[in-house]
């Protein structure tokens, strides 16, 4: 019986080439991109899922009130893990958590530049990550130990065993490699290169700061069968016991979730507001749900518009004997061969595909062929797909009643709602949703783009002071401006588009108590205003050589102005951790962190900078030379002074850029998958298309008789198709307009939504509709109608 199911459905692929060409096509379409997108959903799905312990895993997070907002964040002090240790019997361990940033590592002639991290001993016993060489429990107990991923270790020592060997780390400290680790899988958040001992970092002013440096990120994992609720219980008031400051704003922590970290850590008044990972998560599943629909509808519309031709065939099958099941089996295994041919095709789409989607999307997505789940889910998706595309034409061709089907009169095609056309309207309410969507994406991304940052960026770059840079940095300072390389040279403790320090407890003359702002930290050597062309609204820059106490001075932005409220800000006092600042100018409100929100107030320290140092040396190029001339002769004079070091500039409008690559990705997706949307529904019209011309022959072979021109007919044949559009449109409006609402609210700084865009989403969708039926009702207007007439 089988055999003869597929036996059937293969003469019928034959038979109507065409039909099933446009059939196979759009299913292999929508179940490429539908595999596409659950390939991105499982990896983000599957963070940090592998590891044994994840469900005993939390992350240490604070919640602190400031004016009337609970704020949450998951930086504490680097003191919380030992406390937690000590005071909280349900804690297995505790373990501190930085990154390292562009570490340099020499072995003989080999040098690398990458980046780590910096974790306490049981960082290997709470995560899973596979040791290739080494004893995990061991492994980072010396403080001049250092374990590496074998890519790493490959580079670095080849085919050599790299235990036991030495690793000169920043031209300063040798670190004995104790351990190699598989390389750490893409869907995990400490997807490092090394990791490298807390003990191996020197006792500097930020950890002087104890209690109040929320500097440090602090994981727990509690005991087998421990509770919860009590260590929960435990931990929040742990701050209290140990920080004055604390008891007094009432500063609590919690601990949260491993399987809450990748998708749901987003907070509002110090509850999840569901703005985190699990938002675009959503939306991608919805999309690649109703494109697989779609795709579905595509083959439903297609396969009843030739339903005439099989009609018969069914009249005739019931007539000897045939039953209702049996038809249904049969429709449904066509479908689910044809589903099986497309998802051949679709496997062949994602595997040509998957490479520039994985560089897109910057995942490293894959399928596991030698995985017998992959073919079970391969398997499970065909069946799901071909069942759901064949259900309706199976159980809408076998319900026929015989005698109808041999007389010809079982067609209903005047009827005002069928499937068909209810069908139409969903695959057109969903691809207008989406160009919608496309529309005010690229115009959210264009309105934060074009944006006044408050600073030029033209010509302007960075470099991170590097090994022998500090020492010679006014001697690299001179040689750049001397020889015409630079205009301007500063240096900060951060690049222009970072924050790397926040916080509130500033005292100034005439400050309400029950103030708590909290405040931008940034500090710079002289002349930052000229390198990075602020905007001076009151005072100056600073400068060293004719004002030596600006080392203690302080340049303001106009909004850290309006909290102060200072009528005359210059020469005001502000103290800042343990240092009287003296206000020297200040400055338009510039971007320095998001552009899609309100400009945050801003300290910009002098010299003497507390407990930050100098880490970026900031570089206005001469735009008199050209990009490569400078860079060239710029390379030279750090090689000279730091020759251990590669020279790697980076220029200041690329990296705000970087700014809007969330966005961006994500307006393109949509996009992409309104395009293939639109292609799959067209498939689907062009189908109704032919089902309407093809029931309406005779009719179309009277009208011409009777004087109907091919224009008449055209727009007869048409009119019904395009009418299902226009109520897609006017169905999709409100819900596109609903969903980039709920969307701009995540942008304090956001477009408004503008009624134009509708008519450009809906005109489209309609346009490439009336070009799609049109072709299909000319074609049908331009038959000979005796041959129309004569048709059966």
């Amino acid at each position: 019986m089988i055999k003869n199911f597929f036996k059937i459905a293969y003469r019928n692929l034959l038979r109507n080439k065409g039909f099933s060409f446009l059939n196979i096509t759009g299913l292999a379409i929508g179940m490429a991109a539908a595999i596409l997108i659950l390939l991105w959903i499982q990896n983000e799905v599957s963070y940090d899922r592998f590891h044994e312990n994840k469900d005993r895993i939390y992350e240490v997070w604070n919640r602190l009130t400031m004016d009337g907002k609970i704020n949450t964040g998951n930086s504490v002090p680097d003191l919380v893990a030992r406390a937690a240790e000590k005071d909280i019997p349900e804690v297995e361990r505790a373990v501190r958590i930085k990154d390292i940033n562009n570490l340099l590592f020499t072995v003989g002639d080999k040098k690398l530049s990458i980046s780590g991290g910096l974790v306490d001993t049981g960082f290997l016993q709470m995560f899973s990550y596979k040791m290739l060489k080494g004893d995990p429990k061991t492994a980072l107990n010396d403080r001049h130990s250092i374990v590496l991923t074998e890519n790493v270790a490959k580079a670095l020592f080849g085919d050599e065993n790299p235990i036991g060997k030495m690793i000169n780390i920043e031209n300063k400290d040798n670190l004995l490699v104790t351990g190699v680790l598989k390389n750490m899988p893409p869907n995990t958040r400490f997807a490092y290169d090394y990791l490298i001992p807390w003990a191996y970092i020197k006792v500097d002013k930020a950890q002087d700061l104890g209690w109040n440096n929320n500097s440090t990120a602090t994981f727990i994992m509690l005991k087998k069968n421990a509770s919860f609720a009590s260590a929960s219980a435990k931990i929040r008031p742990l701050k209290q016991h140990y920080s004055d400051e604390a008891r007094q704003l009432k500063w609590t922590y919690f601990l949260y979730p491993m399987e809450r970290w990748r998708l749901y850590s987003s907070f509002t008044d110090g509850v999840e507001d569901g703005n985190g990972r699990i938002k675009t998560v959503n939306l991608f599943s919805i999309i690649a749900g109703f494109i697989l629909l779609i795709a579905c509808i595509n083959f439903m519309n297609l396969s009843t518009a030739r339903s005439e031709k099989r009609a018969k065939e069914v009249g005739i099958r019931k007539v000897v004997g045939a039953g209702k099941g049996s038809l249904i089996g049969q429709f449904i295994g066509e479908s689910i061969f044809m589903a099986l041919l497309a998802g051949i095709i679709a496997m062949l789409i994602v595997f040509g595909t998957l490479p520039a989607y994985n560089r897109f999307t910057q995942n490293n997505l894959y399928i596991d062929y030698s995985s017998p789940n992959t073919w079970a889910a391969f398997v499970g998706f065909i069946l799901f797909t071909g069942i759901l595309a064949g259900s309706y034409p199976a159980f809408f061709l076998s319900a026929l009643r015989p005698v109808k089907v041999l007389k010809g009169t079982f067609k209903r095609i005047n009827a005002l709602i069928t499937p068909r056309k209810a069908l139409v309207v969903l695959q057109f309410t969903f691809a207008i949703v989406l160009i919608t969507c496309t529309i005010i994406i690229k115009q959210q991304i264009d309105y934060a783009r074009d944006r006044e940052t408050g600073y030029n960026r033209d010509h302007l770059g960075y470099y991170f002071m590097t090994g022998d840079i500090p020492q010679n940095y006014a001697v690299i300072k001179n040689e750049l401006l001397s020889q015409g390389i630079a205009t301007s040279v500063t240096k900060t403790n951060s690049p222009l588009t970072e924050r790397w320090s926040d916080g509130w407890g500033q005292n100034w003359e005439g400050k309400d108590p029950n103030n708590k702002t909290s405040f931008d930290r940034y500090m710079a050597d002289e002349g930052l205003g000229k390198t990075a062309g602020l905007q001076f609204v009151q005072g100056r820059d600073f400068n060293l050589k004719e004002f030596p106490t600006d080392s203690t001075g302080l340049i303001i932005n106009e909004s850290a102005l309006k909290i102060m409220k200072f009528k005359d800000p210059i020469g005001k006092k502000v103290s800042d951790l343990g240092v009287d600042w003296h206000i020297v100018g200040v400055i338009k409100d510039f971007i320095l962190t998001s552009p899609y929100e309100p400009t945050r107030p801003i300290l910009i320290w002098g010299a003497k900078g507390g407990f930050m140092s100098f880490n970026t040396i900031q570089i206005k190029l001469n735009g008199k030379n050209s990009t490569a001339d400078n860079l060239k002769r710029a390379g030279v004079i750090f090689k000279k002074y730091n020759p251990k070091y590669p020279f790697d500039f980076k220029f200041v409008d690329e990296a705000y850029a970087r700014k809007f690559n969330n966005e961006q990705r994500l307006g393109t997706l949509v996009a992409l998958f309104a395009g293939l949307t639109i292609f799959i529904s067209c498939l689907g019209l062009f189908g109704l298309a032919a089902y309407t011309a093809e029931n309406r022959i005779k009719e179309i072979g009277v009208r011409k008789v009777l004087g109907a021109s091919v224009a008449g007919i055209t727009t007869l044949l048409s009119k019904e198709l395009i009418t299902l559009v226009m109520i897609s449109f006017v169905i999709a409006s409100p819900i596109a307009y609903w969903g980039m609402h709920k969307w701009l609210l995540n942008y304090s700084y956001r477009v408004s939504i503008n009624w134009w865009i509708f008519v450009i989403a809906g005109g489209s969708a309609i346009l490439i509709a009336l070009l799609t039926v049109s072709y299909q009702s000319v074609k049908a207007a331009l038959v000979n109608p005796v041959k129309n007439l004569r048709a059966e």
